[in-house]
């Protein structure tokens, strides 16, 4: 095979990577201009609307009533600041 034939191949090879990698970052990352638009509700949002899980949770629905938190010594030495925070708050907490 001739060097010539060799740079085309090799330069249509770079081509197509490079153009199938900006389609694909062009599909995958959507249209900026979408994400810049914001949408307004004319219905306000409930103000007793219960929390929502931590991720990860299956826990299901969040128990109704006041949050009481566990201020068990064996459990407050291995709580971070963050979630004793929340706890001291009167939040449920959503921190390790």
């Amino acid at each position: 095979m001739n060097p010539i034939r060799k740079a085309v191949i090799a330069a249509a090879m770079v081509g197509s990577t490079l153009t199938g990698g900006a389609i694909g970052a062009a599909l995958f990352a959507g249209n900026s201009a979408n994400a810049a638009t914001s949408t307004t509700s004319s219905t306000p949002a409930a103000a007793t609307a219960p929390a929502a899980a931590p991720s990860g949770s299956t826990a299901g629905p969040p128990p109704s009533g006041t949050f009481h938190p566990n201020e068990d010594a064996t459990h407050e030495a291995g709580e971070s600041a963050a979630r004793e925070a929340q706890e001291n708050a009167g939040q449920v907490p959503t921190v390790p």
